[in-house]
């Protein structure tokens, strides 16, 4: 099967971030889903985390990694691994330029828990009932 982002659906996340899913249980994926999440200038999403092990690439931009206190700078094609409860946000470095992430979590079912409420949610269910 082949996803043309282009084609697919994007969903607001709310300050600054759009996700677009890629693969997901709608095309057939029962172990993993992905998708990209594209972000304005200066925007970030709020510390989360996820019941199962994600990897994020940073495609373009220039973004960080927040995570156990720690700030790490990504360039492009660069890759993280988080674990899965682990409180963590990206935020977009430049004020002015987009940056876009590559998202994947070992679950097809994975949540999505924000650090600062407690709430979770399915990772796919805020996309098909935006905010």
């Amino acid at each position: 099967m082949l996803l043309k982002p282009d084609a697919l659906p994007r969903y607001e996340r709310g300050g600054g971030a759009r996700t677009t899913p890629l693969v997901t249980p709608a095309v057939g994926a029962r172990s993993f889903i992905t998708g990209y999440t594209s972000f304005s200038g200066g925007a970030e999403i709020p510390f989360h985390s996820h019941n199962c092990e994600e990897s994020v690439v940073l495609m373009e931009g220039r973004a960080v990694l927040d995570i156990d206190g720690r700030e790490y700078n990504l360039k492009p094609h660069e890759a993280t691994y988080i674990p899965p409860g682990i409180s963590h946000r990206f935020r977009n470095l430049s004020k002015t330029e987009p940056m876009k992430i590559l998202w994947i979590y070992a679950n097809a079912s994975a949540t999505r828990t924000i650090t600062a409420t407690g709430a979770t949610h399915p990772v796919l269910a805020e996309h098909a009932n935006p905010p």
